[in-house]
């Protein structure tokens, strides 16, 4: 790994303003947070700072918000919790980033925090924009990207930023993630299996493609699966189906046929009407035309855990269902289960990435063991698919 310049204690940051892009991007419904993960793996360095005297200035996105006042989608819950958490004082900036914060928030003293709104609020931020950049850097003498999970874009919090900023650095949290799955990916031993999901493969085409040149084993689950089920000609009712990706299934199919790569899709599933119903159990050939799809069936369990047993390095990205309705949540759990299991008790190099899959297991199960846990979804996919990230890039 080329040499990234990472914050030590050596650097003197006292009464310096620090701008540190954390990942606060945590599931939130009613302003409850349901997985306050993300935000507990962060303190311990925010209060690090502020030990050391420092005035934080907290970045963080939150969803993808469809316009600049999406109250849904503010970090007020997220100040709420860290108040709670963190003894010093905490302020919250609700207004957007303009040339006059910095003179707005200059009564911030050594030791104080101030967490500004959804960055994304901001236009400039998803278009990497210069000018934004340089506002947003002229708040700080002092950059700490402590956010892999957001590294892999090209956004102005975590890229265009470093260059008005000299001194820019990599936080404890960001390489710990490289530095663990480094190590995870340099010790892999085969077999070597990679389980998918999510609901798109555009999205995913990359790391997919990669993946089927790397590994034994890919099992596509989640919502995904269903557009792989519909190419081999099965009927998936009122499935989730991403339209115009048969083009993209047929040539993933053909790169693992000349990767030795076996592809495993379910063949039987969970189902209901309606999202927050109960389960039905179907399998490959009795599905009906107002049923969707929700979660993978205990044959395909069955099978995945038998390709686990026999596979020696494990990574996993993305739920096998619609866990957010506990009737949909078997087969994540029972993947989990046994990745645990053999992780503690075969020597198996498990990493496990993706918010929506931590979240599906923390809130369902608890004690499980991995080699690595990631709360990066799309960076850690882009990671392991070998790809250089730019927020990281910058940091080099």
């Amino acid at each position: 790994m080329e040499k990234i310049k990472s914050f030590s204690d050596e650097v003197n940051i006292e009464n310096k303003r620090v701008i540190l892009r954390s990942d606060f991007n945590v599931p939130i419904i009613n302003e409850l947070i349901q997985d306050k993960t993300r935000i507990n793996q962060s303190i311990p360095f925010i209060e690090n700072l502020i030990k050391k005297k420092a005035k934080v200035l907290l970045i963080s996105h939150l969803g993808r918000p469809k316009n600049e006042s999406d109250l849904t989608l503010s970090l007020k819950p997220v100040f709420n919790y860290l108040q709670e958490k963190i003894k010093s004082k905490i302020y919250f900036c609700s207004e957007k980033i303009t040339d006059k914060t910095k003179e707005e928030i200059s009564f911030l003293n050594a030791g104080e925090i101030i967490l500004f709104e959804n960055i994304r609020f901001n236009k400039g931020e998803l278009k990497n924009d210069d000018n934004f950049a340089k506002v947003l850097s002229s708040m700080g003498e002092i950059y700490i990207n402590d956010a892999f999970s957001c590294s892999h874009r090209k956004q102005t919090s975590v890229h265009k930023i470093t260059k008005y900023i000299k001194k820019s650095y990599a936080g404890p949290l960001l390489m710990k993630e490289m530095l663990t799955i480094d190590m995870a990916l340099n010790n892999k031993k085969k077999p070597i299996t990679c389980i998918i999901g999510g609901s798109k493969i555009s999205t995913k085409i990359g790391v997919i493609t990669s993946l089927v040149k790397k590994v034994d084993n890919l099992v596509i689950v989640g919502a995904m699966a269903n557009n792989f089920l519909k190419f081999r000609g099965n009927k998936v009712g009122k499935s989730i189906i991403e339209s115009g990706s048969e083009k993209i299934i047929e040539g993933i199919y053909e790169n693992a046929k000349e990767n030795n790569c076996d592809i495993i899709i379910p063949e039987d599933f969970a189902v209901s009407e309606i999202t927050e119903g109960n389960a039905n159990l179907r399998d490959i050939n009795n599905l009906k035309e107002n049923e969707i799809i929700l979660d993978i069936g205990p044959q395909t369990i069955e099978r995945i855990k038998k390709i686990i047993d026999i596979s020696k390095t494990v990574l996993w990205n993305g739920p096998a269902g619609y866990f957010e309705n506990k009737n949909f949540s078997n087969g994540t759990i029972s993947i989990a289960k046994k990745i645990s299991n053999n992780t503690n008790k075969k020597s198996l190099i498990s990493i496990i990435g993706g918010g929506d899959t931590i979240s599906a297991i923390k809130n369902n199960v608890s004690g499980l063991n991995f080699t690595h846990l990631s709360t990066a979804g799309g960076a850690f996919l882009e990671y392991i698919e070998g790809k250089n990230l730019p927020g990281i890039e910058v940091l080099k």
